[in-house]
């Protein structure tokens, strides 16, 4: 007990410039310093991410284009730099506000404070699409924080699960419509592509049959006009309520060929872009990369589902003799058994944050949940405060990839930061951090960060 409250002591009279800036005393000018950092790099991402943006459309930009490009690239900028610069200063004014560090004060609650103020900086159409992309990489985050402390367990497929319940959603506002009028989103594209434009919703007043107007003879597989009749009907057979113009049967077929060529195309160009220069340095090790079962993942999944999907809604509409929205709902579930195929975490959780969002909004138009005012400054707000948390304090429950990231944008501080003593927290955030640092590679080629600005 006496060695704990030691360790406790320790963490609570730690310094900020111990902690966070040991290469000046000065928090103002570590917070510049910060800012100066951050300033150049994501100036650079952002000034790509725009500049993309701009050449997708598809025609030479006007003048007016240009300008919105340059100032939303500047916007971007100013946001990001932002956010990082008064988190630093934060930390530092919560603790002398304090008067030391407990463990929610150490990263989390200075990060909660200064998010949404910073996000406010940024274009308002873009907030959303951020709130969405740090809540995805943020519950994943919580979750393996959580299941670090044994209080959850992690399930074989759990983001196929994931997956197949949040497409299931989407497809049933696709079919019922209400991507056209509340539930607007680019997601919904992606979606009719996958199943086709047939399926679209809002429906058409349904044909009910319940029985056919006339029985089809018997076929006498005797005669060769039997199996030329037999394969007519593949061809032809559809009920009435069926939104397609062509037979069931193919209809399913075809709707699950072509997902399946896009996906493998999709995979592989993807491969293709990323593996340029050793392309062109004759380096590429085409068996390995290309010509394996990882590039089929994607297709088989995509294909699989629209298969089972059209497959199961057909089957319906003849079973029941008329067409419903509701029919998306085992259609999706039964298709989603496609998407074992590409297990992939960051899908599952992004698909899962865009169907809440969008049912979400469809229940604040009905009524039947209150609208919260800026909700996607809260939820930018909290899920960051998470990021910043795990990041710091336990960087194994981050992913490696945005470890790095914030390790580039930061010009070398992140690998900096004094956790020996917050050892009393019970995380070991100086080990967790040397282990991921020790994983990523990441090299001092200098004793200071970039923009130290030492006093």
């Amino acid at each position: 007990m006496a060695a704990q409250s030691k360790l406790a002591e320790i963490a609570f009279n730690c310094t900020c410039q111990e902690y966070i800036h040991p290469w000046t005393s000065s928090c103002a000018c570590s917070a510049a310093g910060m800012m100066m950092s951050i300033f150049p790099a994501s100036l650079r991402i952002y000034g790509t991410v725009y500049l993309l943006a701009l050449i997708m459309r598809g025609r030479i930009p006007s003048l007016k284009d240009v300008r919105r490009t340059a100032a939303g690239i500047l916007q971007s900028t100013a946001f990001l730099s932002l956010n990082g610069s008064l988190f630093i200063l934060a930390i530092c004014l919560v603790r002398q506000l304090l008067g030391g560090f407990y463990f929610s004060t150490a990263s989390l609650i200075p990060s909660l404070l200064v998010s949404s103020i910073s996000l406010a900086a940024e274009r308002p159409e873009r907030r959303t699409a951020l709130a969405m992309y740090v809540a995805n990489v943020g519950i994943e985050t919580l979750w393996k924080m959580l299941e670090s402390r044994g209080l959850v367990r992690s399930i074989p497929n759990g983001q196929v699960l994931i997956m197949g319940l949040s497409v299931t959603a989407l497809m049933y506002m696709y079919r019922a419509g209400l991507h056209k009028t509340v539930a607007k989103d680019a997601t919904f594209k992606g979606l009719g592509v996958i199943v086709g434009k047939e399926e679209e919703g809002p429906l058409k007043t349904p044909t009910v049959t319940t029985s056919q107007s006339s029985r089809q003879r018997p076929l006498n597989f005797r005669s060769i006009t039997a199996y030329l009749q037999l394969y007519d009907r593949f061809l032809t057979t559809k009920h009435p309520s069926c939104p397609h113009k062509r037979g069931c049967a193919p209809y399913a077929l075809l709707g699950g060929l072509k997902p399946f060529l896009g996906g493998v195309g999709l995979q592989v160009g993807l491969k293709l872009l990323l593996n340029i220069p050793k392309i062109f340095q004759l380096k590429m090790q085409w068996r390995k990369q290309i010509f394996n079962k990882g590039s089929l993942q994607l297709g088989l999944a995509l294909g699989i589902f629209s298969l089972l999907f059209k497959t199961t809604s057909c089957g319906l509409r003849h079973s029941c003799g008329y067409d419903s929205a509701i029919f998306a709902i085992p259609a999706g579930l039964l298709g989603s058994i496609g998407l074992l195929q590409f297990p992939n975490t960051t899908v599952a959780l992004y698909l899962m944050w865009k169907s809440l969002q969008l049912l979400y909004n469809w229940g604040a138009a009905e009524g039947w949940v209150p609208e919260v005012p800026h909700f996607a400054m809260i939820l930018y707000g909290l899920f960051t405060a998470v990021l910043c948390h795990a990041t710091i304090l336990e960087a194994q429950s981050m992913r490696p990839s945005y470890y790095k990231f914030i390790e580039t944008i930061s010009g070398s501080r992140l690998s900096r930061f004094n956790l020996k003593p917050f050892e009393a927290f019970g995380v070991g955030s100086q080990d967790q951090a040397n282990q991921v640092i020790n994983k990523l590679g990441i090299v001092w080629n200098s004793p200071y960060p970039k923009f130290a600005m030492s006093v």
